[in-house]
């Protein structure tokens, strides 16, 4: 589990984050979600580490990031996969040594233990036959696919992912929340997702976080945001014309 409390982080005199507090449950794909400009990515750097805080704070497990050691910030980093937006796979480097990259940075294995690791996962997220191909032979969805299998590889307690569907169509980004979300509950992962994709909010958003204006505006699950009330979330949800229609639906439905 993740929690955070009365989080502020400002740059210069603009605040992006206002005193947000809430709660990433262990086993469970835990969205956020806004527009743009929410503060969605500054608070998801928050979370990972990379950007310091004026107050507030974020606590691993009971851990408390700003109170651990140098050396126990490190072991925290090695607990943490990251699935980003771009995959940000290593383009000179083949697909099995992409995946074993943290396994070199985090852990003291044998090549041998390491090299089963990778086969594991690469198993596990569908691409046994991909080890020695290049990120460049590899379309989009099988690209997010090997991003799953590094962020994953060294067995993470935290997977945080940011827009892992971007440039995907439809049917690949069913496959990969899917896929993130059988993982979640397979290794009992504190799972993180940086999103605006309303498909992935209706599929697997068993924790929504909704941002507006580096405010927690509304938090719930995908089976409470069509019953909400509050104009900021529906407008949001709303915005196109499917979801329109599926509001519609659901209100048929409960008629």
């Amino acid at each position: 589990m993740i929690e955070v409390k009365d989080l502020h982080k400002s740059f210069g005199d603009v605040e992006v984050l206002k005193g947000i507090s809430t709660t990433f449950e262990k086993g469970k794909t835990n969205l956020i979600i806004g527009q743009s400009g929410s503060g969605k990515t500054v608070f998801l750097k928050c979370l990972l580490g990379l950007f310091n805080f004026e107050q507030g704070c974020i606590a691993y497990d009971g851990k408390i990031f700003s109170e651990l050691s140098e050396d126990e910030k490190r072991d925290l980093r090695g607990d943490i996969g990251m699935v980003f937006q771009g995959s940000a796979l290593f383009d000179s480097m083949t697909i099995a040594e992409n995946v074993m990259f943290p396994l070199r940075m985090f852990t003291k294995q044998s090549k041998s233990e390491m090299q089963d690791r990778v086969d594991f996962v690469l198993n596990r997220v569908n691409l046994s036959d991909a080890h020695n191909k290049k990120p460049s032979e590899a379309s989009g969805g099988m690209q997010k696919r090997v991003a799953i299998a590094r962020a994953i590889v060294n067995k993470p307690k935290y997977l945080f992912c940011d827009e892992p569907n971007s440039g995907l169509d439809p049917k690949t980004s069913i496959v990969i929340d899917n896929l993130i979300k059988e993982i979640t509950e397979e290794y009992d992962i504190t799972t993180v997702i940086n999103s605006h994709d309303m498909n992935s909010v209706m599929q697997i958003g068993e924790k929504i976080v909704f941002l507006k204006n580096g405010l927690k505006e509304w938090e719930g699950s995908n089976k409470t945001i069509f019953k909400t009330d509050n104009t900021a979330v529906t407008d949001f949800v709303y915005s196109s014309e499917l979801m329109k229609k599926v509001r519609q639906m659901y209100i048929e439905e409960r008629q």
